[in-house]
This record gives C-alpha cells, sequence and structure tokens, in this order.
C-alpha cells in the first residue's frame, strides 16, 4: 500500500509539473521549464522510494503498469477540473482498456 500512496502522490505532483502551466501561456517559457523541474524534483522523490519499496513485492512491469493506470486517472480529473475539458467517451474507451492491461499484467498465467 505504501508503494501504491506514494505513487499516487507523484503523479500529482508530475500532473501539475507537466500540464499546469497550460492555463498560464503568456508566461516566458524559461522560468515555466525550471518552476516544472522544481516540481518535477519532489516528484521524484516520491517516485524513487515508491520503486524502491515496491520492487521485490511488484515485478518492474507491474510497477510500471500502477503507475500508468495512477497517471491517466490523475490526468482524468486534473484535465476536468483544472483545465476544464470534457471527459468524452473516446478517453473513457481508452482507460476502460488501460484496465484490460492491468488484467493482463498482474494475472498468474
Amino acid at each position: 500500500m505504501t508503494t501504491i500512496l506514494l505513487l499516487a502522490v507523484s503523479n500529482l505532483f508530475m500532473t501539475v509539473a507537466w500540464y499546469g502551466h497550460l492555463k498560464y501561456k503568456s508566461m516566458p517559457i524559461i522560468p515555466v521549464v525550471f518552476t516544472c523541474w522544481g516540481i518535477a524534483f519532489i516528484e521524484y522523490c516520491f517516485q524513487v522510494p515508491a520503486n524502491r519499496i515496491g520492487y521485490g513485492r511488484f515485478t518492474g512491469a507491474q510497477l510500471k503498469i500502477i503507475q500508468e493506470v495512477l497517471s491517466l486517472s490523475t490526468f482524468a480529473v486534473f484535465s476536468t477540473l483544472y483545465l476544464k475539458e470534457k471527459m468524452t467517451w473516446n478517453y473513457l474507451v481508452g482507460f476502460v482498456l488501460m484496465l484490460g492491461a492491468v488484467f493482463f499484467v498482474f494475472k498468474k498465467w
């Protein structure tokens, strides 16, 4: 559970770092890059320990798929609430297909 919680927090920071500046397109790019880099550093402070703690309980592929699902889930909420973008049916279908990927990665064959 610690791994998933740390990955969830890291995804919050990374989503803000990568997409938060999109509402401020008039800002000069250099300060935006450095601000985003600083936010991404905080993200790494959660991501790296999450993977170190989780590796062994989870495989590398499982850690990656967990991260991707959390990333897409975080972004779906972020884009809807912060960027005011509509969640369309094709986005939802894509997210459901990603859940299929989770099934295949975690299924014991």
